[in-house]
């Protein structure tokens, strides 16, 4: 299946079940990309993930046959840290989640802190080793008025085999219900949030802008919500049965086998 897609200012391409499965890359992926690296579009490339870094993602592209730098690459934790950057200065953070989103969050001069009396926001992410303990201090630091934003909503986390974790969407859940709150902010999909700031580092308007994702629920909600063209790849987790279900409003503008249809 494949439709015309006219070119674009501004691509933003989700990574696993769209670039790569696994440790393989779609068959023509490195084609497509590196053709339209060569016709000087904005490429980025995108993961809701919060336990891998920019860096590693960028790494394994280059690996796997994508030649790919750290700002090529967004990740949930990369897109909060750009939005605590734009709204406060220096805060004092309670982050529940591990060292790529620590990481991030330095670098833009975050206070970490582990009261929650010294906290001005709770960052929840996917914490693998969150003790009941830790889950008290974010609820307390909510109570008392701290901001409360999230990486990625993913409840669970997909692993090889078939067989699921849980994710920083469901500490999220956790915190809503014995708080009584929402939160101000997610960063991942399918919150637009995700590709506001990829646009914003390409330099593209929406309307200049393509996402491209095999996932109906994250990657096609995002772009809709962000007001990008959206196309959908059977690449992934969405089959054509998938597609036709859908309402006619809320179908992708272009449906491809795979991103090697993409040109």
């Amino acid at each position: 299946m494949t439709s015309t897609v006219p070119l674009y200012a501004g691509y933003i391409f989700d990574l696993d079940g769209t670039v790569y499965l696994g440790d393989e890359l779609i068959p023509g992926a490195e084609n497509t990309v590196a053709a339209l690296s060569a016709r000087g579009v904005g490429i980025t490339f995108v993961s809701n993930k919060p336990i891998a870094t920019g860096r590693s993602y960028a790494e394994k592209l280059t690996r796997l046959g994508i030649a790919a730098d750290v700002e090529h690459v967004l990740t949930s934790p990369m897109a909060l840290a750009h939005y605590i950057s734009a709204h406060h200065e220096t805060p004092h953070v309670l982050v529940l989640g591990e060292e790529p989103v620590l990481s991030e969050l330095r670098v833009i001069g975050c206070r970490i802190v582990q009261s929650a009396a010294d906290a001005e926001i709770v960052v929840i992410s996917w914490d693998r080793q969150v003790t009941y303990g830790r889950l008290d201090e974010a609820f307390q630091a909510l109570r008392r008025g701290a901001f409360f934003y999230v990486t990625n909503p993913d409840v669970t986390c997909p692993l090889a085999g078939g067989s699921e974790v849980s994710d920083a969407g469901a500490v999220m859940a956790y915190m809503e219900a014995c708080s009584g709150r929402t939160p101000d902010h997610i960063a991942g999909k399918p919150s637009p949030a995700l590709a506001h700031v990829a646009m914003a580092r390409m330099g593209t308007t929406p309307e200049e802008t393509l996402l491209i994702g095999d996932r109906l629920d994250t990657d096609l909600v995002c772009g809709k919500s962000a007001g990008c063209a959206t196309a959908t790849v059977l690449s992934g987790v969405t089959d054509a049965a998938d597609l036709a279900a859908l309402p006619a409003d809320c179908r992708p503008d272009y449906v491809l086998g795979s991103i090697a249809e993409l040109l």
